[in-house]
């Protein structure tokens, strides 16, 4: 498969847009037809800077940094109950209906991006060309799906001592997403994931936050059924999928990955990666990406 070189700097310039009670950064290129990614937790767009040159021609790519994420604002007052589940819903609602996303819209989508992407897909059906996604939260998860070497870590974040390990020490960008990526991340890719948190403290939240709210034990509930209600949904949709599939993976595996395979009208592809797939195979996601998008109906 054809391939392109990874590039550490950031390729598209940042547009901002007042939201609610604060404002959100975006990038956009392209025209046509909305082809919205969505980044998890703790990146940004900067993470799709490889593959939307490749769907470019065909559409209009929209890539958000979620709030509390990139160069999207921070929420004050700040504390344990920002960047819930509920409020990056609202956000993402908010900006997507500013940018008029609002029909034939393709969703690209990883990580926490999955779960608002395919929350937002459940209730804006009649929206939907097609889904792409990777590393997803295809379905509520587990203490058994999160397995014992991660279960700790997600324990720990949830008690006091998440204040000192995320807002203290950074450690989900210093330490979890390096370990998740099969190459090593050059410096000034690093950076660019630093920037947006390399001040300690609450400017970091949204990253705690969101850990936080993994609904390994039926909580948060509102997570969990969020979750529950799109899991029952989508193995019964006829609309176009592509699912990116990471060789070895980190989350997306075991049960998790026969799950989604059985839903319809699903295309496979297998690419090199962990977690973070998007930096050891964006050339092979861009260009399967690309031949998916451009099959889709047009009407």
């Amino acid at each position: 498969m054809q391939t392109k070189a990874v590039e550490a700097d950031a390729r598209y310039p940042k547009r901002r847009i007042a939201i609610l009670d604060s404002h959100m950064a975006y990038i956009e290129a392209g025209q046509g037809d909305p082809i919205v990614f969505l980044h998890g937790n703790p990146t940004s767009s900067y993470l799709w800077r490889n593959i939307i040159p490749w769907v470019e021609p065909l559409g209009r790519c929209i890539a958000p940094d979620l709030i509390g994420m990139g160069d999207s604002g921070r929420l004050l007052p700040s504390g344990p109950d920002r960047y819930r589940l509920a409020e990056q819903r609202a956000f993402l609602d908010a900006l997507l209906e500013a940018l008029a996303v609002r029909e034939r819209v393709t969703l690209v989508l990883h990580d926490w991006g999955s779960v608002l992407g395919f929350d937002w897909a459940n209730r804006h059906r009649d929206a939907i060309r097609g889904i792409a996604y990777m590393e997803a939260v295809v379905r509520p998860v587990t203490r058994a799906d999160l397995g014992e070497d991660t279960m700790p870590m997600f324990e720990a974040l949830r008690s006091p001592e998440g204040e000192r390990l995320i807002l203290g020490q950074n450690m989900y960008v210093e330490e979890a997403l390096p370990r998740t990526v099969l190459r090593t991340l050059g410096e000034r890719e690093m950076d660019a994931y630093r920037a947006p948190f390399r001040e300690p403290g609450e400017g970091r939240r949204a990253m705690l936050t969101l850990c936080r709210e993994v609904p390994f034990d039926g909580t948060p509930r509102e997570v969990w059924d969020t979750e529950a209600a799109y899991a029952a949904w989508l193995p019964g949709t006829s609309f176009p999928k592509l699912f990116v599939n990471a060789e070895p993976g980190a989350f997306l595996t075991g049960d998790k990955r026969a799950f989604c395979r059985s839903w319809p009208n699903q295309e496979e592809v297998t690419v090199p990666g962990l977690h973070f797939l998007q930096e050891d195979s964006p050339g092979e996601i861009g260009a399967a990406l690309a031949a998916w998008i451009a099959r889709l109906p047009m009407a």
